[in-house]
């Protein structure tokens, strides 16, 4: 490698962990600073996507070596066609492709950049493509990434568009790429599908529980609502004969305070009449 590819190198590692927001200014100081053609080369570095910035912050933290080492051990394991030892491999795989993921989300977000669902996606593929292919694997340490990378992009020119700079041990191909490593992430492939058409069964499978427990409820709020309907219309009921029972009560009040008045009336009208008499008779 010249020197002027070494420091083409050095200076797109250092830029592109850096947040995004902060590359574009970075990189044309960086440019100006170095001038020449270096620093032409410079000036045209691609900004990263999200998703890749985060798999170099991962370079950068050191997290990546498990993953590396797992890929040698898949490699080999698929050499000697072991399918048990295969079997660990791929569950250790996803166990690791989604730690690492979640690690680069972490961070992501203390860089003040959260990535969103669609970026981890794009994250988890990236560190996926480099545990399932050594190229992968080593173009994605060189912590140069400006794109993420898919296994099924690996048969075209997607990885060298993916970083900037060097791309180690990546040689342009004269045609179709039909060896080993190819074989393998045609297979890695495959197995990525078979596994999500059984993420997809599986999450059918839950949509149609809750499709059954969401009637379920709908049919006890439905029964709830009912229930809720004719309470109001025998609390109507209620009001309605009690306003007409307290309106009899205030008739009846009315009634018995003219009959205590007649009964006043005529108590004072005997009065009189007695009186009368008392009179009439000492005469």
């Amino acid at each position: 490698m010249s020197d002027d590819a070494g420091l083409l190198d050095e200076v797109a590692a250092e830029l592109l962990v850096l947040p995004p927001a902060r590359f574009t200014a970075a990189r044309n100081a960086r440019a100006a600073d170095v001038a020449g053609p270096v620093g032409r080369r410079i000036a045209r570095l691609r900004k990263p996507t999200v998703a890749a910035w985060a798999v170099n912050l991962l370079v950068r933290d050191g997290q990546l070596g498990e993953a590396v080492e797992l890929s040698r051990a898949l490699h080999e394991a698929q050499d000697d066609l072991d399918a048990a030892e295969l079997a660990r491999l791929g569950r250790q795989r996803r166990q690791l492709v989604t730690a690492l993921a979640r690690r680069a989300g972490e961070l992501a977000a203390a860089e003040g950049t959260p990535l969103s669902g669609a970026m981890v996606d794009a994250v988890q593929k990236t560190i996926n493509a480099a545990v399932v292919d050594s190229t992968v694997a080593a173009a994605v340490l060189t912590g140069r990434l400006v794109a993420p990378v898919d296994l099924a992009d690996l048969e075209s020119d997607a990885l060298g568009a993916a970083v900037a700079g060097s791309v180690p041990g990546v040689v342009p191909a004269a045609g179709p790429r039909d060896d080993l490593a190819a074989r393998r992430a045609r297979k890695a492939a495959e197995r990525a599908v078979r596994e999500a058409e059984r993420a997809r069964a599986e999450a059918d499978r839950d949509l149609a529980g809750a499709d059954k427990r969401l009637d379920s409820a709908r049919e006890k709020a439905d029964r709830a609502n009912e229930r809720v309907d004719a309470l109001r219309a025998d609390l109507k009921r209620a009001e309605a004969d009690a306003a007409a029972a307290a309106a009899a009560v205030d008739a009846r009040e009315g009634e018995r305070a003219l009959a205590v008045e007649t009964a006043r009336s005529a108590a004072r009208a005997l009065e009189r009449a007695e009186a009368a008499s008392d009179d009439g008779e000492g005469a």
